[in-house]
């Protein structure tokens, strides 16, 4: 990882990031509801979820939002930080044993309404999907990012 300055300009609609895969464990489900509390029975009780229609465990939307985001991680940009995300949908489940691999592809930019001169938005479309190439999860991710200053 290094750090690296890029700017509002210098984010070009298009850019794409793929990460390699990640398999979910039952370490990292139990680990997520000791984190957060959610110790709902679709997550941590296996012979309820075997009578349910999904069949089995699932990981938390959570949980699988927050390994995504992670796995995106690259260089450092001091001239971004993150704004928040938009449009989170949990689109299918995620099982013990299933391998997620993530897409983010910078999809819009726009200025900053009140101080264009100093900062945009850049809009971020993460797709995360599972070993059978099913969409899992959609989200956007927004960041706010400075303006190369004037010379």
């Amino acid at each position: 990882m290094s750090t690296v300055d890029r700017y509002y300009d210098d984010i070009a609609i298009g850019e794409r990031r793929d990460t390699t895969g990640r398999t979910i464990t039952e370490a990292d489900i139990v680990l997520h509801a000791g984190q957060t509390g959610d110790f709902f029975p679709h997550h941590m009780d296996a012979e309820w979820m075997a009578t349910q229609p999904a069949g089995q465990r699932i990981a938390h939307g959570t949980l699988i939002l927050s390994v995504a985001v992670g796995m995106t991680a690259g260089d450092i940009n001091p001239q971004a930080m993150s704004y928040g995300y938009d449009r989170i949908r949990f689109i299918k489940p995620v099982f013990i044993g299933d391998t997620i691999r993530v897409s983010a592809e910078i999809v819009d930019r726009v200025p900053h309404a009140k101080r264009p001169e100093e900062f945009g938005y850049v809009h971020e479309l993460v797709t995360v999907t599972n070993q059978r190439q099913e969409t899992v999860l959609v989200l956007t991710h927004l960041y706010l990012v400075s303006v190369r200053p004037s010379a």
